[in-house]
């Protein structure tokens, strides 16, 4: 498993998770956002205000996750306040993570190793460029689900 996080101005370093491991609330917490996000964030962002946002895996939704969430991330919208299973609300799912797979893998990996590579390169070479339309998309999906009242709705 990888783990990647984003926003209009920059990207975290990839996470790999060792094959095996099951991602439950306290290797989430010490091993993706404790070691990686938070450092990231407070270098990324210093003062300036931000809001953290994330997918409705169990891991993420777990009570001491959100408690955690809240108390290191200044605008954290908690599961009480996102629509569950909602994959057009996440920017990884409907867009980082196709932009990764067509780069990394358009040709096929001998190894892991080689893949883990091929996805760290690829990453690397998203720019805030590429990321900026991405998070304004963002904004334009929460509209449309807020009209839908949280319903299906459609993205041209």
């Amino acid at each position: 498993m990888v783990w990647g996080g984003i926003c209009a101005s920059g990207k975290t370093p990839l996470v790999f998770v060792e094959q095996g491991v099951k991602i439950d609330k306290d290797v989430y917490r010490r091993d993706i956002l404790e070691a990686v996000v938070l450092p990231w964030t407070q270098q990324h962002f210093g003062d300036a205000e931000w809001t953290f946002q994330q997918d409705s895996a169990p891991a993420h939704r777990a009570k001491t996750t959100q408690e955690w969430c809240k108390a290191h991330f200044p605008g954290f919208i908690t599961s009480a306040e996102w629509p569950p299973y909602s994959p057009d609300l996440y920017p990884m799912d409907y867009s980082v993570w196709s932009i990764l797979e067509a780069r990394a893998c358009a040709k096929p990996h001998k190894s892991l190793e080689s893949l883990k590579q091929s996805l760290r390169r690829e990453w690397d070479r998203i720019t805030p460029g590429e990321l900026r339309p991405i998070a304004e998309n963002f904004k334009k999906r929460l509209r449309l689900c807020i009209a839908a009242k949280g319903g299906h709705f459609e993205t041209a």
